[in-house]
């Protein structure tokens, strides 16, 4: 007995179907670039086959995502249809901290501008 093989799919396509990117030509624009790896394989085609299983790894707004395909999609649907796509594998970033704190009050911009003056005037 055999199994049948899994279907497959163009990468562009299911970056774009999965909502990763807005439109189709910036999906192959990224694959194009080199910025996207499969099985951590870089590749270079957006006509790159992908199936359920295989794990991407892409940047996407400032951070790198790991996402798991678990299905591939016929059209681009709504966001929660697209979510169903993949499993996110992303790891969580730590916060970060804030740099300085709240805004100073007028008496302590007075307090700093005092401290700030020349000693002989």
């Amino acid at each position: 007995m055999t199994e049948a093989p899994l279907p497959t799919g163009r990468i562009d396509k299911w970056l774009w179907h999965a909502r990763f990117f807005k439109t189709r030509t910036l999906a192959a624009a990224q694959v194009s670039g080199g910025h996207v790896r499969v099985n951590s394989a870089k590749i270079s085609k957006p006509s790159h086959a992908v199936r359920p299983g295989d794990t991407l790894t892409f940047p996407q707004a400032r951070r790198i995502r790991v996402v798991r395909i678990v299905s591939l999609a016929e059209r681009r649907g709504p966001a929660p249809e697209a979510q169903d796509l993949y499993d996110d594998l992303t790891p969580e970033e730590p916060p970060k901290p804030r740099s300085g704190g709240p805004r100073p009050t007028g008496r302590d911009r007075r307090q700093i501008a005092q401290v700030r003056r020349d000693p002989l005037e």
